[in-house]
């Protein structure tokens, strides 16, 4: 009797599954079936849409990134407006240097090489004015420099190849000497007419010139002897040479004592 209630049981219990089983089907057929027809409810053009989404929905998706591209845009064209700018302004001041440049140069090929000429001052009989420790300190010495075109400092003629300095005070001629030594130069030593006639002609006074007598002979301060010579008539007696400017250049050289005070006039050859 125990065996047959056992085997009821089983065969109970099996039945019971294949009815669960059963069941189960049942409702996943039914769930299934009802998401299809809901599926087939729904418009297919849904999807077309969601798939073709207008840029008008990015772009209010994120406003705020348009302003500070649009700020970092004025920036940076403003910075390329200052860098033309810029480069325009030096290439401007380059074309000004450049065009003094060539004035400049071209002032210095066509430029005069006549120095001015130094105020004069007029003689007067009332005995030298300072001795020559003054007057090297109240007068700037005057050297003559190379200055390209214009060979002759400020306050020397010039004439060939060579300048003089007309002196505006009074030494004797030793001192006279020592003076145009120190400017780089001598007493002027007068070789031809020429020089001659521009010396009388550019001075208004009477000058020492390097000319002195030595033993029996007149020779220039360079050592050479005195070969044509401008003596004018009814001259002192003296052992050094002086150029009167207000005579006529053919006879216009006096002698005169070497310690007497004179203008001078001062010589140098580059």
């Amino acid at each position: 009797m125990e065996m047959q209630e056992i085997i009821t049981e089983k065969e109970k219990t099996k039945e019971d599954e294949k009815a669960s089983k059963l069941m189960l089907e049942v409702k996943n057929e039914g769930t299934r079936n009802l998401m299809n027809s809901a599926l087939e409810e729904v418009d297919p053009g849904h999807y077309s849409k969601l798939e073709n989404l207008p840029e008008d929905i990015y772009s209010e998706a994120c406003p705020s990134d348009f302003p500070a591209k649009t700020k970092a845009g004025k920036q940076t064209d403003g910075n390329a407006r200052l860098f033309r700018a810029g480069c325009l302004f030096l290439t401007i001041i380059c074309l000004v240097l450049l065009l003094v440049i060539i004035i400049l140069g071209l002032k210095l090929q066509t430029g005069s090489t006549i120095c001015p000429e130094r105020e004069e001052i007029p003689a007067t009989n009332n005995g030298p004015t300072c001795d020559y420790e003054q007057c090297q300190n109240q007068f700037i010495t005057l050297q003559p420099h190379r200055l390209g075109c214009q060979q002759c400092a400020d306050g020397w003629l010039t004439l060939g190849r060579t300048c003089f300095y007309l002196s505006t005070f009074r030494l004797s001629w030793d001192k006279s000497q020592m003076n145009c030594t120190a400017r780089g130069g001598s007493l002027a030593v007068i070789t031809s007419q020429s020089i001659q006639r521009f010396l009388t002609r550019k001075g208004i006074l009477k000058y020492w010139i390097g000319l002195r007598h030595e033993v029996d002979t007149w020779k220039w301060v360079n050592n050479n002897t005195l070969q044509k010579s401008y003596w004018t008539d009814g001259m002192p007696q003296g052992d050094c040479g002086i150029l009167s400017s207000e005579d006529p250049s053919e006879k216009n050289w006096i002698k005169a004592p070497c310690k007497a005070y004179s203008y001078f006039i001062c010589q140098v050859a580059f």
